[in-house]
Order: C-alpha cells, then sequence, then structure tokens
C-alpha cells in the first residue's frame, strides 16, 4: 500500500476544475436513520443536532469513506461513519460503522468520541475513542480511552487496547498511526499532546508504554501535537514525523527507537517551520501534505534533514480548509477532506457544516 514514485498528472488548484464526480459533499450530518421515529426521538431530545456535528478525520477503502465524527458538542447521534462515493444525489448520507449500535452514548462498550482513525495495509481500521464527550462545552467522561481495531471487509471489531493504565487525567490524546514492525508484529502510537508524550502499543504483546517527548519538542504552547508515519524503505527505515502547532521546529525519530524503548536522545531536530502547520496526511511512503494554519494551500514535503523546498499541490475553495489528506490507493489518488471548520468552532454554520471530500492529486505508480 505504499506509493512510490509519484508522478503528478494534474495539480486541482481550484475546485472549479475538478468533474463532479469527483467531489462527495453534505451539510451537518444526513444519516441512514432505521426509521422515521427514531429520528424524530433523536431531534426531539436533544441527540441529533445537525448543526453540531462535523467530520475532521477520514480513511477510505475501495468505494467507502470511513469518517470520524468527533463529539464536540451535544447532539451527535454518530462519531463513526461510512459514505460511499458511488452514491447519487446532492447530498451525502452517512452510516454508522459498524452499525447503530456501536454508537450509543453512555455505552461504555460503544463509541464514545472518535477522534482519529488509520487504516492499514491488512484492512483494520484502528479507531482512537477518547472517552470524553462535548469537548469543546462541558466535558463528561463517558469511558476509558482506547483504540478499537475493525476489519472494514465485515465490520468485526478485532482488538481493542485500553489507554487507560498509559494516561493521567490531564491527558490529551489526539492522533494515531499503526505500523508494522518487521517481525510483522503491528504497533500503534497515539500522540499526548497535553504530557509531551507518545502512547506506543505493542498489540500482540498487550503491553504499551509512554515515551516522554524532549522540551524542545514543545517550546510553547502544548496545542495540538501532530504525528505522521513516514517509509523511506528498509525493514527498519520508518520514522514518525512529529510536531506541535505551536512549534517553532519539526522533529524526527525512527519509530524502531520507540518499539524498543529506546528513544531518549534519538530524536532528529528537522528544522525551523516558519509558522504554525497542520499537518494532514502521507502519500504513504516519505512525503507529507501540510498547511499553514487558517489557509486553503496544501503542500507537499519530501521529507529530507531539513523542513524546506515544499510545493504547493492544492488549494482549498472559498471558505472551506483540509483537515486531512487521504490515500485512495485502489484509484492511485489522493483526496482530501475540508469543511468550514472555523465557522464549526465560532457556531456560525447555520444549519450544519460544510462537507467535501475532493479530489486532490492524482499520480502514477502508486
Amino acid at each position: 500500500m505504499i506509493f512510490r514514485g509519484l508522478i503528478f498528472l494534474s495539480i486541482a488548484l481550484y475546485v472549479q476544475t475538478q468533474n463532479s464526480c469527483d467531489v462527495i459533499e453534505w451539510t451537518g450530518g444526513q444519516f441512514d436513520w432505521p426509521n422515521s421515529a427514531t429520528k424524530s426521538i433523536y431531534r426531539s431530545s436533544g441527540r441529533y443536532v445537525p448543526k453540531n456535528i462535523i467530520a475532521t478525520r477520514a480513511q477510505i477503502f475501495k468505494d467507502e469513506v470511513y469518517l470520524a465524527l468527533p463529539r464536540y458538542k451535544p447532539g451527535v447521534p454518530v462519531t463513526l461513519a461510512k459514505v460511499n462515493m458511488k452514491q447519487k444525489g446532492c447530498e451525502a448520507v452517512l452510516q454508522p460503522f459498524p452499525c447503530w449500535a456501536t454508537q450509543e452514548e453512555g455505552d461504555a462498550n460503544a463509541f464514545q468520541n472518535v477522534v482519529d482513525i488509520y487504516l492499514d495495509e491488512n484492512y483494520l481500521l484502528w479507531v482512537l475513542d477518547i472517552g470524553v464527550v462535548n469537548t469543546l462545552c462541558e466535558p463528561i467522561r463517558r469511558s476509558p480511552p482506547k483504540v478499537v481495531a475493525i476489519n472494514v471487509l465485515n465490520g468485526r471489531k478485532v482488538k481493542t487496547l485500553d489507554l487507560s493504565g498509559l494516561v493521567c487525567q490531564a491527558s490529551r490524546l489526539q492522533y494515531l498511526v499503526v505500523e508494522y514492525a518487521p517481525d510483522g508484529r503491528p504497533y500503534v502510537y497515539v500522540t499526548d499532546a497535553a504530557t509531551r508524550s507518545i502512547l506506543v502499543f505493542d498489540v500482540a504483546g498487550n503491553r504499551g508504554y509512554r515515551v516522554v517527548l524532549p522540551r524542545a519538542v514543545a517550546s510553547s504552547r502544548r496545542d495540538v501535537l501532530y504525528i505522521a508515519l513516514i517509509r523511506k524503505g528498509g525493514a527498519n527505515n520508518n520514522y514518525l514525523v512529529i510536531t506541535y502547532l505551536s512549534g517553532a521546529r519539526i522533529f524526527q525519530i525512527k519509530t524502531e527507537y520507540l518499539r524498543t524503548g529506546q528513544a531518549s536522545g534519538k530524536i532528529q531536530d528537522l528544522g525551523p517551520k516558519g509558522g504554525k502547520i497542520v499537518i494532514l496526511g502521507t502519500d504513504l511512503g516519505s512525503a507529507i501534505f501540510f498547511r499553514f494554519e487558517g489557509k486553503p494551500e496544501i503542500y507537499r514535503w519530501e521529507v529530507g534533514s531539513l523542513f524546506k523546498d515544499y510545493e504547493l499541490v492544492y488549494k482549498s475553495p472559498d471558505c472551506y480548509l483540509a483537515t486531512q489528506t487521504i490515500p485512495d490507493v485502489g484509484r492511485h489518488r489522493l483526496r482530501v477532506l475540508e469543511s468550514n471548520f472555523p465557522d464549526f468552532i465560532q457556531d456560525t454554520v447555520g444549519c450544519g457544516a460544510s462537507h467535501r471530500v475532493a479530489l486532490m492529486i492524482s499520480c502514477l505508480n502508486c
């Protein structure tokens, strides 16, 4: 599943140049309800408030786009959903994934607040559920934090990782990535922005530990801690690119050191960023995609010794900002999830946030 030797056929700088079949759009959250009565009950009880729903993270498998819908505010009936890229109509309809029963707020066995997802090469969708809902207003702890692996081929849970022993009251879990070691063992990496740490979980060994990052990584506010998994070729040549949103510099570390618990002194400084950047994703190889905070332009950077020589590859339309770039491996493309996220935060979205999953880059030899 690794993109190799990207050769760009087209760079869609403006959405007007895209064919409509390359774009999925929706407002708020239009769900595939079991029946109209259920929808009415959810709406009347305040458990369904369309303007409080936003998709922030996505992964693609075949024709399905899997979406994380964080419970930032009350009224989000589904926190993990999927949408079919071939469905017809102006508004995309979201389906709970795997089913409605797994979305029940207050049920510790169900998903409470999914903030990130990661699809690996073995068709497992890894889901980061922080267990705290209404995080932008009055946070409520519904369950311990966990990572759940779901087989997208059949929708079955295959593993649940309890993270409660790796966190503290101040912890703020944000992003995850997954890799397989040379011996085939899966490892999960989760960022804890508040404690300047990466949680490392050996899935096969059913054990986890915390790696505290150097103080230089968080030279200012501990706001958003981004990670991206970079593959540079070779069995032990994977890296995590690490940076805080407000951090002045960007770093990397070989994942081999994280897996063996020997990360002390192994962080490499890749230089100053020249501004606050939002890491959006990778090409599943050695490049990352990012944008500067509040800016619609997306850049591609081939991770090297210094943070420089990046290139413009896409620009979101007016009022939209990207929250993730998504490899669409089966079609040899990269797509982007974008929305009017700033309006959502300021509660000025009207009937709901506007979303798009759009074509970003077409490529050969992916």
